[in-house]
């Protein structure tokens, strides 16, 4: 069963636009994992030193789309707040993991593909935002 069934099955479903919310929770996993695989494709790289910050802000991120992920997923009795602060954070860190990784596409193209799933998630993190009003 994937995560759009349970959700159209949920006997509490929150009142979100269905379809941005799955988006929102898709895009969060997928930028999770492909964070995590930049982060390591950096270490394997032979100019490693020049990486540690793009290391750090694909790890952060990886952590907190995951996180956002998870929270968002999660339908019974959810706090707006928390559910908009987790989400305004997921916002901030594909964004600067986004803008790190540019700046090291040109030599690396691992990086490049991270900032293409961090930016998509940004915006589908975005959309979900602007549902909540």
């Amino acid at each position: 069963m994937t995560v759009r069934e349970i959700i159209e099955r949920h006997p509490r479903p929150i009142s979100l636009d269905g379809d941005v919310l799955l988006r929102c929770i898709d895009e969060c996993f997928e930028c999770a994992a492909t964070c995590t695989s930049c982060a390591d494709a950096c270490l394997g790289e032979s100019d490693v030193p020049e990486l540690v910050r793009c290391v750090r802000l694909c790890l952060d991120c990886a952590g907190v789309c995951d996180a956002t992920g998870g929270v968002v997923t999660r339908q019974t009795e959810p706090d707006v707040g928390v559910v908009r602060a987790t989400v305004e954070a997921c916002v901030v860190a594909c964004r600067a993991c986004a803008e790190e990784c540019d700046r090291h596409a040109a030599h690396h193209d691992h990086t490049r593909v991270c900032a293409e799933v961090c930016r998509r998630c940004e915006q589908a993190c975005s959309e979900l935002l602007a549902s909540m009003g």
